[in-house]
């Protein structure tokens, strides 16, 4: 399964059980990948979705875009899946994928 996300009101919500886990002592990538992620949330806190304003979603696909042409980590982890009847944005096709 990909990250399961939303648009509402001009937001992308990723799911919060499809976020990255920070680690101590895990995997650099992985620690950075949440760290990164968590960086250009409007909204990054526990069991709640994240949320990413329109403002931020270049910067979303670029490192979403990024940490998966990196090779450590797969498609799940770096993919957005939309709802079935979901508009995706055109900035966000490169990065997301439907139900």
């Amino acid at each position: 399964m990909d990250m399961r996300a939303r648009i509402l009101d001009e937001v992308v919500f990723i799911h919060h059980e499809d976020v990255p886990a920070y680690k101590k002592g895990g995997s650099v990538v992985r620690n950075s990948y949440f760290w990164a992620l968590r960086s250009i949330a409007a909204q990054a806190h526990r069991q709640r979705d994240w949320e990413y304003e329109s403002e931020v979603w270049l910067a979303l696909q670029r490192l979403l875009l990024s940490f998966a042409e990196s090779g450590y980590l797969g498609l799940r982890e770096t993919l957005l899946e939309f709802p079935a009847q979901a508009d995706i944005p055109t900035i966000l096709k490169p990065i997301a994928t439907w139900e």
